[in-house]
């Protein structure tokens, strides 16, 4: 069931429809947390690292890349990651190490991150009424065009744009001034925003008029105050019922 949560929204033919990618298309958290056991164990293996030691050092370096590298696409880099946790461990650089270990992460988190139940099915619901589509999110363009490839769904986009592109992640708007442009929508259109987070989602879409529509499921919470969705839902199937009733 989709849930309004802004009165006086009207819905009709949006000028596009745009989509996060992690954890709006897919759920996030289980395929990141199998990717990090698969790392852990290649790192006790390979370097004889206990999984207490790996998740401390893991974690610490995770936060300095962070911070050195704020709201950016490489702040969300394994690779950069990987390569900091065998520094502070005390290693010197092993690059091939830090190489193996993002694929190791990688290649897991793929096995583990299936697509939403009738996520397909909206995509070619939107595609068949000739509503452009495409995909606004964080994290740097071969990474995410790895994920889009994998999941089958690299010619059904019609434009996509990373924050690698634009140099800051979400909410920074000029990520939805680019997809647009890439769209050749015009900003004073109205189009859609499909997201799960309500910073990067749907405040950042909201900056330019988007109808916004947050998926929930475990571990999202509603947005509230300036974060707050026009709608949400649970099941794509409701937002294709949605879709059906309100796109002619």
């Amino acid at each position: 069931m989709i849930k309004q949560h802004c009165k006086n929204i009207s819905l009709k033919r949006p000028a596009a429809v745009l989509f996060d990618t992690d954890n709006t298309l897919y759920e996030y958290y289980p395929a990141k947390i199998a990717a990090e056991e698969a790392v852990c164990k290649k790192v006790k293996n390979l370097m004889g690292i206990n999984r207490d030691t790996f998740l401390k050092y893991y974690e610490k370096a995770r936060n300095e890349i962070k911070r050195n590298l704020d709201s950016t696409a490489s702040g969300h880099s394994r690779l950069l990651y990987f390569q900091r946790m065998i520094e502070l461990l005390g290693f010197k650089a092993e690059l091939l190490l830090a190489l193996d270990l993002e694929q190791t992460f990688w290649r897991t988190f793929l096995a583990n991150a299936p697509l939403f139940p009738n996520v397909r099915e909206t995509l070619y619901l939107l595609k068949n009424k000739k509503i452009p589509i495409g995909v606004v999110t964080d994290l740097t363009s071969h990474i995410q065009f790895r994920k889009l490839t994998y999941f089958g769904l690299e010619d059904t986009f019609d434009a996509v744009v990373t924050s690698e592109e634009i140099g800051r992640d979400k909410p920074d708007k000029r990520n939805y001034l680019l997809i647009l442009k890439k769209l050749k929508i015009k900003t004073d259109k109205t189009f859609w925003m499909v997201g799960d987070n309500p910073k990067s989602d749907i405040f950042g879409a909201k900056q330019l008029g988007a109808i916004t529509f947050q998926k929930i499921h475990a571990k999202v919470k509603i947005g509230t105050g300036e974060n707050t969705p026009n709608f949400s839902f649970r099941s794509y199937s409701d937002l294709i019922d949605m879709i059906n009733v309100n796109i002619i």
